[in-house]
């Protein structure tokens, strides 16, 4: 099972928003942070916004803040199965053990939340990252 980069970034994005209680990064910072384009942060950052998991403010004083639903969000999601259409469908072994790989994956993520995946030792070393408010 594969996790897509746009999934990889959400999740650490909300990491790095989890030990930022304090302030409120903009976009352009946190993918500086995190050292991607900010075309890909800003998508990223406006699916979290529609999942309620992030609430992003813009202008003076605006920034990106997780919201309590984003902080005890569990690292799991559900998973779709491909509709592609296949001659063996109706007897196709593959499928069903890749359909229970996958459940089996995100059952292993659901318990996990962002609180937990930003305890230290991480916490802190997501700190270090972090350039804080821009300056000027």
């Amino acid at each position: 099972m594969r996790l897509l980069r746009s999934t990889d970034l959400a999740l650490r994005i909300l990491m790095r928003l989890a030990v930022t209680a304090d302030a409120t990064p903009t976009t352009r910072q946190v993918a500086a942070d995190m050292d991607v384009p900010y075309t890909h942060a800003a998508k990223v950052v406006a699916e979290l916004q529609h999942l309620g998991l992030v609430d992003a403010r813009r202008g003076r004083g605006g920034g990106l803040a997780l919201t309590a639903e984003g902080r005890t969000a569990s690292v799991g999601c559900e998973g779709t199965a491909g509709t592609a259409s296949c001659p063996l469908n109706s007897a196709c072994r593959l499928r069903g053990a890749l359909r229970r790989a996958q459940e089996a994956f995100y059952a292993a993520l659901d318990p996990i939340t962002i609180d937990e995946l930003v305890a230290e030792p991480t916490g802190l070393l997501l700190l270090g990252i972090s350039r804080g408010p821009a300056a000027g």
